[in-house]
């Protein structure tokens, strides 16, 4: 007798394929989400889950083995959205406008559901989780191709700019959201200002020899002589 295939713990049982199943799936999610951000990881638990969303705790399981395939599939929901931000930004044909828009996308999908997203940046970071919801790379592309185009500050490595820029904004999106900071429009310009700032300092220095202890010596001795 052929043995059954085991299911993975971090994926769904099955995809839904009629309107009424995708939307029990979505009402479920949204349920997992709601109780995240009302009970945290402690009141996470497929049950509480299928209470909320108010189905039994079979159909529950007709789709998600768990609760970490409901995290994951939470997570893929958010990058889903955010991909899709990502790709209207990729659109437009200035680079600035671009970088705006990717910003913007950035900054609200930290700040639209503060909660949520740091209890879901907390459990990216699990090694089982990421290679199920590969999200940095993606995004370091998006920068990379807006970075190369005309209109902006030039610089001699965009995929270094692109991977420090990543950096700089996600820690300051994750810091505001950490102090659950609500104001979007003003996080917004103060990750605008700190992108474009770097962009043209670099641009700057391009090309120019780093600022060493060696090159600061020399600059000095000269300055004497």
């Amino acid at each position: 007798m052929p043995r059954a295939l085991k299911t993975s713990p971090l994926r769904p049982r099955k995809t839904p394929r009629q309107p009424r199943a995708s939307e029990t799936v979505a009402s479920i999610l949204e349920a997992a989400a709601q109780i995240l951000e009302t009970k945290g990881f402690e009141g996470f638990n497929t049950n509480a889950v299928a209470r909320r969303a108010g189905v039994s705790i079979g159909s529950l399981y007709q789709y998600f083995p768990g609760k970490d395939a409901l995290m994951i599939a939470l997570m893929r929901r958010e990058t889903a959205q955010f991909r899709a931000d990502a790709i209207v930004a990729l659109g437009q044909r200035s680079g600035i406008a671009a970088m705006d828009l990717l910003i913007v996308a950035t900054v609200r999908q930290q700040l639209r559901r503060p909660v949520l997203a740091r209890l879901l940046d907390v459990e990216e970071s699990r090694p089982a989780f990421r290679t199920e919801v590969a999200k940095l790379d993606e995004f370091q592309a998006a920068l990379v191709d807006i970075i190369r185009r005309s209109d902006m500050p030039k610089t001699a490595r965009p995929d270094v700019a692109a991977g420090d820029l990543a950096a700089m904004m996600r820690g300051m999106v994750d810091a505001a959201g950490e102090r659950e900071e609500g104001d979007i429009q003003d996080l917004e310009r103060r990750v605008r200002a700190a992108v474009f700032g770097y962009l043209s300092a670099v641009a700057a220095t391009d090309g120019k020899a780093p600022v060493t202890r060696r090159n600061v010596s020399r600059r000095r001795r000269s300055t004497k002589a």
